[in-house]
């Protein structure tokens, strides 16, 4: 029964404590994973233009709007 006690005594000690984050170390990762979201949005972005360009992959209508406008000309009818 005294080992039982003692044990359940030690837990609380043992946590780790949470470790604190500074507001200059947030920001400073905050713009770390923004510029590798932007990074890797641009890259994605690039990939695409060079696959429509291609012609390797279907447009959509805006895309379609902005490589062939003549399509959408209704002038001619």
């Amino acid at each position: 029964m005294g080992a039982e006690t003692e044990s359940s005594q030690e837990k609380p000690e043992q946590e780790r404590p949470k470790p604190t984050l500074s507001q200059e170390q947030f920001l400073s990762w905050k713009r770390h994973k923004d510029a590798a979201v932007s990074a890797r949005k641009a890259e994605v972005s690039s990939k695409r233009a060079e696959d429509i360009a291609a012609g390797t992959v279907q447009m959509n209508g805006r895309e379609l709007f902005l490589h062939e406008p003549w399509v959408f000309d209704n002038s001619r009818y």
